[in-house]
C-alpha cells in the first residue's frame, strides 16, 4: 500500500471494487477508473498519451480519491473543495501530477469550477487538471469550458469523455493488446462496469434544443447570425458528435479514428467554432472528415440542412495506366462488385473547369459508358463514391438524427471503405536487350 503524499490531509487508495453508496457514484466510477490505470501498464499508457505524458514501463502511479490538501495554518479550516482525484506518476526522479475532477450522467463541469481547480493546482504546484464527464470534445487538450488562456499559463487543463476513456479499454481487449491474463481480467471487469447504469456513462444521442429550428429556418431560407445562441449551439452539438463518431467507428474497426482538424483549429477550439459558425449561416451543411488508419481515403460526412440528406463519401484517385473514363471506371467497380445498390452514387471527377458525371451505382454496373461525359473529352482523374440518405420531416428530429447519422456512417465504411483500395502505379520493369549477343556483352564486361 502506498503512503499517502504528505501535502494531503486526506484522501484514500483507489479501488477497483469502491464500498461507497449507490449514490456517489461519480466517486465509484472515478475510482473504478483510477485503480485499472494503477494496476494496468497498458491502459494508463493509452490515456496518459493521449494527453502528452510519457509513462515508461518501469514509471509508477499513484492513484488517490477525495483529496482534501493540507492548509499552510493547521488551524485553518479544511479546505471545501474535494477534487474526485490525484493522480502521481513516478518515473525514476521526476513526478508528474494531475488532479481529476468527474462528472457522470448529465452533470457538466462548470467555469467556476475549473477555475477553482487550476487555482489549487497552481498554489500547489501541480501540472495539470484533467475532467472527466459525458461531454465530448474533438482531442483532450480542448475544454467543453472556454477558459482565458493566461488561465491555464501555468498548469495544463484537459478533458476526456468517459465515452473516449471506455473507447480505450475496448481498444485495448479488441486488439488482445495486453498479454498478462490477470490484468486482461481486471480490464473486462472495468469494461464491464462502465457498460452498467451504475457507471453513469452515456454517449452523445441527440442535437441540441435548437435543432428543430433552425433546420425549420433554414427550409423557409430565414437568415441565421453566426453569434447567435441557436448557432453557436449547434456547431457546438456538432462538434460533440464529430468526437462521438470517431469513437463510435473505433469501436467498429478496432482501430484509432480521428478527425482531420486545421492546424489552427487544432490549436484553438474556440477559433474553430467561429469560423464554423460563420461559414455553416452562408451554406448550411454540417461535415467533418474522419482518418481510418489504412483506409483508402478520408471517410466525409455532411448532413446538408436544406435538402435534408445525408452523405458519406470516399474519393480515390483514378488509375493513370488506364486511358478511358470507362476503363478506369471498370477498375473500381472491380472493387465495389459486392456493394449494395440502393442509395449508392458514383461522381467521376473531371481535371480544370470540366463537368462531373454523378451516376447511381447500379447504372454504372450495367452500362458503364453512362460515366462518360457528353459535354468534355476529358478523361476522370478521381472518382467520388457517395452514400445518400434522404431523411425529410425526419432529419429535424434531434434524436432521430443522430440515430440516422450513426447507422449511415457505419454501413457506407462496411459497403465501401472496406473494399476500396488506392491506386498505386505499377513497379518499373526491366527492358528486355535487343538481343542476346548484347546481354552476354554486358554480363561479359563486368568480369
Amino acid at each position: 500500500m502506498a503512503e499517502r503524499p504528505e501535502y494531503l490531509m486526506g484522501g484514500e487508495e483507489a479501488r477497483l471494487i469502491p464500498t461507497l453508496p449507490d449514490s456517489c457514484r461519480e466517486q465509484k466510477s472515478a475510482s473504478v477508473l483510477f485503480a485499472g490505470m494503477r494496476a494496468i501498464h497498458e491502459l494508463r499508457h493509452a490515456l496518459l498519451k493521449s494527453i502528452g505524458v510519457r509513462v515508461g514501463t518501469r514509471a509508477v502511479l499513484e492513484c488517490w480519491t477525495e483529496v482534501v490538501f493540507r492548509t499552510k495554518d493547521k488551524r485553518d479550516p479544511p479546505p471545501k473543495d474535494r477534487p474526485d482525484g490525484l493522480l502521481v506518476l513516478r518515473s525514476g526522479k521526476k513526478e508528474w501530477r494531475a488532479l481529476v475532477e468527474a462528472k457522470v450522467g448529465n452533470e457538466i463541469i462548470g467555469e467556476e469550477q475549473v477555475t477553482r481547480y487550476l487555482q489549487i493546482a497552481k498554489q500547489h504546484k501541480i501540472d495539470a487538471v484533467i475532467t472527466i464527464t459525458n461531454q465530448f470534445v474533438a482531442l483532450p487538450t480542448h475544454h467543453p469550458v472556454r477558459l482565458s488562456k493566461t488561465a491555464t499559463k501555468q498548469v495544463d487543463l484537459f478533458h476526456w469523455s468517459w465515452a473516449f476513456v471506455k473507447t480505450q479499454c475496448d481498444l485495448l481487449k479488441k486488439n488482445n493488446s495486453i498479454e498478462d491474463e490477470s490484468q486482461t481480467f481486471i480490464l473486462e471487469e472495468i469494461s464491464h462496469y462502465f457498460d452498467s447504469d451504475r457507471a453513469g456513462i452515456s454517449r452523445f444521442d441527440q442535437m441540441n434544443a435548437e435543432w428543430k429550428d433552425v433546420v425549420n429556418k433554414v427550409k423557409s431560407k430565414a437568415s441565421l447570425v453566426k453569434t447567435s445562441d441557436e448557432v453557436q449551439n449547434t456547431i457546438g452539438a456538432w462538434h460533440q458528435e464529430q468526437r462521438d463518431i470517431c469513437l463510435l467507428m473505433s469501436a467498429r474497426t478496432g482501430s484509432v479514428v480521428s478527425l482531420r482538424l486545421k492546424n489552427e483549429h487544432r490549436q484553438d477550439p474556440g477559433k474553430r467554432l467561429k469560423d464554423e459558425a460563420a461559414e455553416f449561416c452562408k451554406r448550411p451543411v454540417l461535415s467533418c472528415n474522419l482518418i481510418i488508419v489504412n483506409a483508402a481515403a478520408d471517410l466525409e460526412v455532411i448532413a446538408d440542412l436544406e435538402r435534408r440528406m445525408i452523405y458519406c463519401s470516399m474519393r480515390v484517385t483514378a488509375p493513370k495506366d488506364k486511358k478511358s473514363t470507362k476503363a478506369r471506371a471498370n477498375w473500381l467497380l472491380r472493387q465495389l462488385k459486392e456493394t449494395t445498390q440502393t442509395g449508392f452514387f458514383i461522381r467521376a471527377i473531371r481535371p480544370g473547369k470540366a463537368e462531373s458525371t454523378y451516376i447511381a451505382l447500379d447504372m454504372v454496373r450495367e452500362t458503364p459508358e453512362l460515366i462518360e461525359s457528353d459535354n468534355s473529352n476529358s478523361t476522370a482523374t478521381a472518382f467520388e463514391v457517395v452514400y445518400e440518405v434522404d431523411l425529410a420531416g425526419k432529419f429535424s428530429g434531434r434524436k432521430v438524427f443522430i440515430d440516422e447519422l450513426e447507422k449511415a456512417i457505419p454501413y457506407f465504411y462496411k459497403q465501401v471503405g472496406e473494399r476500396l483500395k488506392a491506386w498505386t502505379p505499377p513497379p518499373p520493369k526491366i527492358h528486355n536487350p535487343k538481343n542476346e549477343s548484347d546481354q552476354t556483352d554486358l554480363g561479359d564486361s563486368c568480369n
